[in-house]
């Protein structure tokens, strides 16, 4: 059954629930018994084997538990007798049998439906007399990987995510992150390791700090997968959103991985994989969320843990945490010297060019260039996501860069590269297809000056052209005759009084001198005028836009004259038709 069917089916739910349920509440209940299904299905061909090892060893006194799992071939397993399509031979049993059911699981399984609060929804629907109509509903779809792969649940979920976040106003790209745009990602950090990646028995771990329902990570494996069947990625998550987090584990469990490492819980405040490092990593946390929730926390670990902590170079302002992540996986990263790390981050504008020299979005972008970290900036094209139309940028961070990358960052324009889809989701209009997936991708693994149709769509900077510094210029306080007012005490003494009404600011870059600077750009205009060199302060933007701005000369006056005098004419002529 493809992915549009069986969502639809799955949402034919919903006409069962009309009326006692909200529409914003149909998820609360479509969603957990989807991942019931799934896991009912996974169970299903072992069930048999797994109920006579529960006999025998319990028969011999002995913890059944490590035999079960290795009968159930999965990492969970059920001990009841009961499946959903036996639950439907007891009607009037339905609700006793069914929590009877899911707590026979083994204890992540059942952590997975605490989460989803599944055991208030079936007291509704027993109430409501709907609890056997819905399970019968899903008792008789087959869900079993056979039949629906991983990618197709996967891809399942977010639809119907996406569905029930519409419905109640909720903001669906909180939860996940259209799919071509993960591979556009996992594409661009895996792409200079591929010979590494193709080693027999290789072993690498890949983290997302906002795992959602855990696309990122899926599509991770699935890629890692396709460049080496044999190579095991081991997936380490953390996720805010109760029912995000069921999703994500439930999907996490069924693909063999140990659920132990997908955690709940805010990560800026309280990172659940405190102290361990990964190879790789992806992101994209919520565009423009103020912090000011946990900024206590933030602050305290900000002050009392400096450069040893996430958040030694700068805190961003409290309206937008953007940097807040960008930070959370530099301290994720691998040290250089055990291997290193790539990650790639989804970040909006801002993050860019925020915030003057000085700054903490700056003494950011300060850190991270001058500690040679990013290797790339790509800009996708707006309408890219379901719950915001602005333009997005891939962050692609990494402490080994290729000795062609030092020193350098490659800004990458892909705002062209899209198509029109043919129904928007949401405020999603466009996608990249798989070619522009791959011109992206080479464009980022050639590492050139590239153009297209004469307009730059890949440039090359050192890092320092990023770099700027504010130089204040002071000019003298002046009596009334004009004379500049001379500071009689302090360390100034005998020295001009600067006159803080003509203060100025300047930005230098850090390529040119600041002196011949000042002597050619200030010094012509206001003679009197001095540098206040104890104010001056290094501060890094990146203006993307503007590496990408091509002049258009305007048409000649001529041509522009005798359109609107042509304008002009038919408008005086339509006037005389009337006046006759």
């Amino acid at each position: 059954m493809s992915d549009p069917n069986l969502s639809s089916f799955i949402w034919s739910v919903a006409d069962l629930l009309r009326g006692d349920y909200k529409q914003s509440e149909y998820g609360k209940v479509i969603l957990p018994f989807t991942v019931l299904r799934r896991l009912d299905c996974v169970l299903e061909p072992t069930k048999p084997a797994v109920l006579a090892e529960l006999a025998k060893r319990t028969q011999a006194g002995l913890n059944p538990e490590p035999f079960l799992l290795k009968k159930s071939g999965q990492l969970f397993f059920n001990t009841s007798p009961l499946d959903l399509k036996k639950l439907m031979g007891d009607q009037d049993h339905i609700g006793e049998n069914l929590r009877a059911y899911l707590q026979a699981f083994s204890p992540a399984v059942r952590d997975i439906f605490e989460s989803f609060e599944f055991h208030t929804q079936i007291d509704r629907l027993a109430k409501s007399g709907l609890l056997y109509l819905v399970t019968e509903k899903f008792a008789n779809i087959d869900l079993h990987p056979d039949a629906v792969s991983n990618a197709q649940m996967g891809a399942v979920f977010e639809e119907l995510i996406r569905k029930f976040a519409e419905l109640s106003n909720e903001t669906a790209g909180e939860h996940f992150t259209p799919r071509e745009v993960i591979r556009l990602m996992v594409n661009l950090l895996f792409i200079e390791d591929d010979a590494a990646l193709t080693k027999p028995g290789v072993v690498r771990s890949l983290y997302d700090p906002t795992a959602g329902t855990g696309g990122m990570l899926s599509v991770g494996g699935e890629h890692l997968a396709s460049l080496n069947p044999e190579a095991r990625l081991v997936m380490y998550g953390q996720e805010l959103n109760p029912e995000s987090y069921a999703i994500c584990k439930a999907d996490m469990l069924i693909k063999g991985q140990d659920i132990a490492n997908i955690i709940f819980g805010n990560t800026l405040s309280a990172d659940g994989l405190s102290g361990k490092h990964f190879d790789y990593a992806l992101s994209n946390p919520p565009f423009g969320v103020e912090w000011k929730k946990i900024e206590k926390e933030i602050r305290k670990e900000a002050e009392e843990q400096g450069f040893s902590g996430r958040f030694g170079p700068g805190l961003p302002r409290v309206s937008d945490g953007s940097l807040l992540f960008l930070l959370h996986l530099i301290s994720k990263m691998r040290p250089a010297v055990d291997g290193g790390s790539r990650f790639g981050i989804v970040l909006n504008g801002s993050p860019l060019f925020t915030g003057g020299a000085g700054s903490g979005e700056s003494e950011i972008r300060r850190y991270v260039l001058e500690n040679d970290l990013v290797e790339a900036i790509i800009g996708l094209p707006t309408d890219m996501f379901y719950n915001t139309g602005i333009s997005t940028y891939v962050w692609i961070v990494s402490n080994r860069k290729p000795a062609a990358r030092k020193g350098k960052i490659q800004l990458i324009d892909a705002s062209s590269f899209w198509q029109k889809m043919r129904k928007s989701l949401g405020s999603k209009r466009k996608e990249l297809s798989p070619e522009h997936i791959d011109e992206i991708t080479k464009l980022f693994g050639e590492f050139k000056t590239s153009t297209r149709a004469d307009v730059p769509i890949s440039r090359i900077f050192k890092n320092e052209e990023f770099g700027y510094r504010t130089i204040t210029v002071e000019r003298p306080t002046r009596d009334a005759k004009g004379h500049p007012v001379l500071s009689v005490k302090g360390k100034g003494k005998g020295q001009p009084v600067p006159d803080a009404s003509l203060r100025d600011t300047e930005n230098v870059p850090l390529s040119e001198d600041v002196e011949t600077y000042f002597k050619r750009e200030v010094l012509p205009h206001a003679p009197d005028a001095w540098i206040d060199h104890e104010k001056t302060k290094v501060g890094y933007e990146i203006p993307f836009n503007r590496h990408f701005y091509v002049f258009t000369p305007p048409r000649p006056l001529a041509e522009i004259d005798a359109e609107l005098k042509g304008v002009t004419d038919r408008i005086l002529t339509m006037i005389g038709g009337l006046t006759k």
